[in-house]
């Protein structure tokens, strides 16, 4: 159930964080993986970990904001391995700011990333996945913001919940195709990327940087327990591996009981 053997993975923003995690752990079950990032060096260098622990990996250099460079990119995997099985819409950044104070280049900044990118790289994957019903699976990172909203986030909140209903749209029209769909939708994770709130949202609320952590990013979990990636690679293993179409276009939370659908 956890073999991925003969299956080929694309993944954006995988030169480090949750990317990172999924696609190693991808390798080690048998997949050939994509690291694509907009980081041509770094995604390299991990693909070459990757090949150098006895995996098969290859780095794509991809701005997930360019239609012409993602669709250049998966056609280079597809040329790579023979064919495209698995999209992991993964790339993201965060920009943290009052609605009132949100520029309006950072507020587009932020939904070309996380909701065209997903957009762009999916219709791409399409081109591969559909072609005599070949089928695959995409899976868009999301976050509890893909379901409830937090100060200061409001583009990020509002392309993670766009992203929900890209994967419930594709989850319709790709089942004839044996496409699936899904959001993983994580609590906080201490990525590079949320590490670096901390001290913004500090200065932005008033409080400690220990404050942030404890009463605002595990403030509502059961245990106060940050995920972890392998968390999140584990989750994704299970979504690219589950045999039927009973499972798609659903968002799964992981978050130590942080939103509970």
């Amino acid at each position: 159930m956890t073999s991925l053997n003969g299956k080929v993975a694309l993944i954006t923003g995988a030169a480090s964080g949750l990317g990172r995690a999924i696609a190693e752990l991808y390798a080690k079950h048998g997949a050939s993986v994509a690291i694509a990032d907009i980081n041509q060096q770094a995604a390299d260098a991990v693909a070459a970990e990757i090949n150098a622990a006895g995996g098969k990996a290859i780095g794509i250099a991809m701005d997930v904001t360019d239609e012409a460079a993602v669709s250049a990119g998966t056609d280079k995997v597809v040329a790579s391995f023979g064919a495209l099985d698995i999209l992991i819409s993964n790339a993201g950044v965060q920009i943290i700011n009052p609605i009132d104070q949100f520029a309006f280049a950072d507020w587009k900044k932020m939904l070309a990333i996380h909701l065209d990118g997903g957009f762009l790289t999916t219709k791409a994957a399409l081109q591969h996945m559909y072609k005599g019903d070949r089928g695959g699976i995409v899976i868009y990172m999301g976050s509890v913001h893909s379901h409830e909203a937090s100060k200061l986030k409001s583009a990020y909140v509002a392309a993670k919940h766009g992203l929900l209903g890209l994967a419930r749209t594709l989850a319709k029209e790709g089942a004839p195709h044996n496409v699936r769909s899904h959001v993983i939708c994580p609590g906080f994770v201490r990525t590079p990327l949320v590490e670096k709130q901390i001290p913004e949202q500090a200065r932005e609320l008033g409080i400690t940087d220990d404050e942030v952590i404890r009463n605002v990013m595990l403030k509502d979990t059961v245990d106060g327990v940050f995920t972890t990636v392998d968390d999140i690679a584990q989750t994704a293993l299970y979504l690219a591996t589950f045999p039927s179409a009973a499972l798609t276009g659903q968002s799964i939370v992981v978050s130590h009981g942080w939103f509970m659908q």
